[in-house]
């Protein structure tokens, strides 16, 4: 009699199998309404082909597109199809790697010439091989058979000869093309519904620029035409909404070969960034934080203590001082850990909020660089709770409200992911179950729907973390809330307790805003530029008719800028139209036109930067209606 295994469903039902039937007969039998979205299998966590046997009872799910794991696999997959069309049409390409990307796949190529012309050529060769159904076949070999098959292929071997002796190594054959690859991958080729080629583009071999320059080329990939579509439509939005371009032409920011990675704000984005600044801390007051100042650079006995040496030191940047090796701080959590050190603490005085808009430096390869959405230098809008074990579950639930509030000041929807402990992590695996039991109480609590990321949380400790969801439906993670055990554990923080004992803090790590930068470069995309009246640097524009009104148009504008508005004349030579027409690629909120008929009545003629002729307003009346949008901070 065959071995049994048991599964359990999803709808919590169980069935019995025979050890080793095919994944893909489980999902014929059990899924029979998703049977054409099934891209793969989970069998107690692990992802499988379907075309792989089930060998353990267990919970076993399918993965579709749906899913961000099978969304994974079939943008991987994508990138076996390419890298084969590219290998029949260019049959002198070495392959090295083709991962997928948070946006779609690339696949890297040596001895491979191509121009974005010779794309659709490219895609003509996928599309046949759409049509062919080629199945995924895997198989598993050892070392030395796989240096044998990929002989040819330098990469590979290279790779390939990193491995232990004793790995087993997979590979995936796609017709006549074998990768080696963990997979898994879709059943065959048909599966690749729509694959739009992108743009080839130079990138060093593993990232490291003193090795040669290969070809790079990125895709994107969906089950069907529609969904394509529909994606390089907002691929065209996302152009015009570019914050490096709109923040060029909005005199906001810029970037100098001097500081590679680092931004330069110019008056008008230091505006901005104050503004939010200034905002965050009025929200952080409301909260009783502390605001400290700590400095940039620190020894390297500290980021030794705090584990930063051990677990991030790729991403620092290092100097000496006095011969002693000290570290240019990618976070602030040591430093305001030193503040906390400098006297004894009560009971009576947690939680303590010790808030700090802290310049950190990380080192990003420059391949990843991309305007203020990955830079070098940037400002975290950071907070260390010390508090005691019984306040963290307030402490967090305060943290969401704080985040849901100012994130609806921009009319932001948003949802929640909570990452659990990494591979690599630092601490007592009792703690962090402790610690990840707290994040998931509070989570559950608040009745919003989350998702949970196993193993990608914070070296020290898990995390929650806010996605924000902009004006076209893309999302970025700015807030994370991360509960530590482990640091007040390393730096022996203590506290006086009720008892007279000495107790250990819990660390509570936040950022709202993630980083300053990031989140203006987000603001800019997500309004295309046009900003909110409270946070515009250039509120209003007058617009004098003519050289007999300028008089008037300055002294409407001194009303204003009376009144706190940051308002400009436009004093140029040029017809009323090109006027409002520069106005309104400004961005300005208000475009005022003055002439005769408002210099004899003390009025302006109003319309806005969407061309909406409000007409004409009493100028007091007008600067009462923005002073009340100003601080009701209303989005337009």
């Amino acid at each position: 009699m065959a071995d049994k295994i048991k599964l359990k469903f999803k709808d919590k039902s169980k069935a019995e199998f025979d050890k080793g039937i095919k994944a893909e007969d489980v999902v014929k039998q059990k899924f029979k309404k998703e049977l054409a979205k099934a891209l793969a299998t989970v069998i107690n966590n692990k992802v499988i082909d379907l075309s792989a046997p089930v060998e353990e009872s267990g919970d076993f799910d399918i993965l579709t597109f749906e899913d961000d794991a099978g969304m994974d696999l079939f943008r991987h997959s994508s990138s076996h199809v390419m890298a084969l069309a590219v290998k029949r049409l260019y049959p002198q390409v070495k392959v090295a790697i083709g991962p997928s990307i948070e946006d779609g796949f690339y696949y890297d190529f040596d001895n491979l010439k191509i121009k974005e012309e010779d794309l659709p050529k490219v895609e003509l060769e996928i599309k046949k091989i759409i049509q062919e159904k080629l199945p995924f076949i895997r198989r598993e070999v050892n070392k030395q058979e796989a240096l044998k098959i990929f002989k040819h292929e330098p990469y590979k071997l290279e790779l390939i000869n990193e491995l232990p002796d004793s790995e087993k190594i997979t590979t995936y054959k796609l017709g006549e093309f074998e990768d080696l690859c963990r997979g898994p991958h879709v059943p065959n080729s048909g599966f690749i519904g729509a694959l739009k080629l992108l743009k080839p583009a130079g990138a060093y071999w593993r990232g490291d620029s003193t090795k040669k320059m290969l070809t790079r080329i990125y895709g994107i990939s969906f089950p069907d035409n529609k969904m394509l579509s529909e994606h390089l439509k907002m691929m065209e939005e996302a152009k015009k909404r570019d914050h490096r371009k709109l923040g060029q032409e909005m005199d906001l920011f810029s970037f100098h070969d001097e500081a590679p990675g680092m931004p330069f704000f110019h008056d008008k984005g230091t505006f901005i960034w104050r503004k939010l600044v200034d905002y965050t801390i009025e929200l952080m007051k409301k909260r009783n934080y502390q605001l400290n100042m700590t400095p940039i650079i620190l020894n390297k006995s500290l980021w030794l203590q705090s584990g930063h040496w051990e677990h991030f030191k790729e991403n620092m940047y290092f100097t000496s001082i006095d011969d002693v090796e000290h570290a240019i701080k990618p976070m602030n959590c040591p430093g305001n850990i030193l503040i906390y050190k400098t006297r004894l603490h009560s009971y009576r005085e947690l939680p303590i909020k010790a808030g700090e808009f802290g310049i950190v430096h990380r080192h990003e390869l420059s391949g990843v660089l991309s305007g203020l959405f990955r830079v070098r230098y940037f400002t975290q809008d950071d907070a260390h709770i010390f508090c005691t074990e019984e306040q963290v579950e307030d402490q967090l639930q305060e943290l969401i409200d704080f985040t849901h509030e100012l994130y609806s000041t921009f009319g932001f929807d948003y949802h929640m992911e909570l990452s659990t402990r990494p591979e690599k992590a630092m601490g007592d695996k009792k703690l962090w179950n402790l610690a990840e039991i707290k994040l998931k109480a509070v989570l559950d609590k608040s009745g919003k729907k989350y998702k949970i990321n196993e193993g990608e949380g914070a070296f020290y400790g898990p995390k929650i973390d806010f996605h924000i969801k902009d004006a076209i439906g893309r999302t970025w993670q700015c807030a994370t809330i991360q509960l530590d055990f482990a640091m007040p554990e390393k730096f022996d923080l203590t506290y006086d307790g009720k008892d007279g004992r000495k107790h250990r803090p819990v660390m509570i790590h936040r950022t709202i805003l993630g980083a300053v930068e990031r989140f203006i470069g987000l603001l800019i995309e997500h309004f295309a530029g046009k900003l909110p009246l409270w946070i515009n640097p250039v509120q209003v524009k007058v617009l004098p008719i003519a050289e007999r009104h300028m008089d008037y148009g300055r002294k409407v504008a001194n009303e204003m800028k009376k009144a706190g508005l940051r308002v400009e004349v436009d004093e140029r030579s040029e017809s009323t139209s090109k006027k409002v027409r520069d106005a309104q690629l400004e961005k300005v909120n208000y475009i005022l036109v003055v002439g005769d008929k408002e210099q004899k009545d003390n009025t302006v003629n109003v319309r806005t930067r969407n061309n909406e002729i409000k007409g004409p307003r009493k100028v007091d009346e007008f600067i009462k209606e923005l002073l009340i949008e100003v601080k009701e901070k209303k989005i337009k």
